[in-house]
């Protein structure tokens, strides 16, 4: 049986989206039904996007540029900066422009109980979507976000980037009238691979685009942390994270322009989140698809 899927990304800043987007297009439970694209350049990570699906045979699947701009503070992210390799792979190049939030209803409206929404960049485009529709997130199977920090002390020197770049997108959404499941930066950044790994291992066709990308990445970075993709990894292999139940919150000190997400474990919390990662389980597994 396969698992229906929406993804909301980023793609194009940190690597990770684009290791993300080669999981699940790889990952032989994935239905993936379609891609929205969030924050500065949406449209040229939207052909990132479309380089990965057409790598993966899939030209098939919907991808839509959503919200550029964050509801209200600065964009901290204007520049899809792996663009500059898309001369290398072929690509789509128009994409309905304006209709992210509302391809997102109507797709989890066709499918209520059945859709996964996997959230990996600012949580723009579901804010504009509770906007739009308030009751939506209840239609979803799952909502998994990769996003915040939920280990003590709260520090707001601690933030993740996501939440970080639209705080109060990610305050409507981190709601306790929201079932979701969040993987942190506490728990990600134990899953990381040296530069040269990454090069020597990712030689399956689908992974050679993302190890192109990648070399922009590592232009300022010496890894890659797979973020997105273990927050991916959980829609299929729940056991590859322990979580724990509870009620985040997400705080802005509007002085100082930093975030944190405090958590508060209960057991019938609304909120479930990642407390630990089996790190060699998930490399194992995520290699395995490839």
């Amino acid at each position: 049986m396969t698992i229906k899927v929406l993804l909301d990304t980023d793609i194009g800043s940190d690597i990770d989206d684009a290791v993300c987007l080669a999981y699940l297009l790889a990952q032989p439970a994935c239905d993936l039904l379609g891609i929205t694209t969030v924050t500065g350049e949406s449209a040229a990570r939207a052909k990132l996007a479309s380089a990965l699906c057409l790598a993966a045979g899939r030209a098939d699947i919907p991808i839509y540029p959503g919200e550029e701009t964050p509801l209200v503070v600065a964009q901290r992210q204007a520049i899809a900066h792996q663009a500059s390799a898309l001369g290398r792979w072929p690509h789509a190049a128009d994409f309905p422009r304006g209709a992210a939030v509302d391809f997102l209803r109507r797709t989890i409206r066709a499918h209520p109980g059945e859709v996964v929404l996997l959230t990996i960049g600012p949580l723009t485009n579901i804010a504009r979507l509770l906007e739009a529709d308030p009751e939506i997130l209840a239609l979803l199977r799952d909502l998994v976000i990769m996003g915040g920090n939920f280990a003590a002390p709260y520090s707001f020197d601690t933030e993740d980037w996501n939440t970080l770049c639209d705080p109060q997108a990610a305050a409507r959404v981190f709601d306790p009238a929201h079932r979701l499941r969040a993987v942190g930066i506490d728990i990600t950044t134990q899953v990381r691979m040296p530069a040269d790994e990454v090069r020597r291992r990712f030689t399956a066709p689908l992974l050679r685009p993302v190890r192109d990308f990648a070399e922009v990445w590592f232009e300022g970075s010496a890894d890659l942390t797979y973020h997105d993709p273990l927050a991916g990894m959980t829609i299929f292999e729940p056991d590859v994270c322990a979580f724990r139940r509870g009620v985040a919150r997400v705080e802005f000190e509007e002085a100082t322009g930093k975030v944190r997400t405090p958590w508060v474990e209960s057991a019938g919390g609304p909120h479930e989140v990642a407390t630990a990662v089996d790190v060699p389980a998930f490399f194992e597994r995520f290699f395995t698809v490839f």
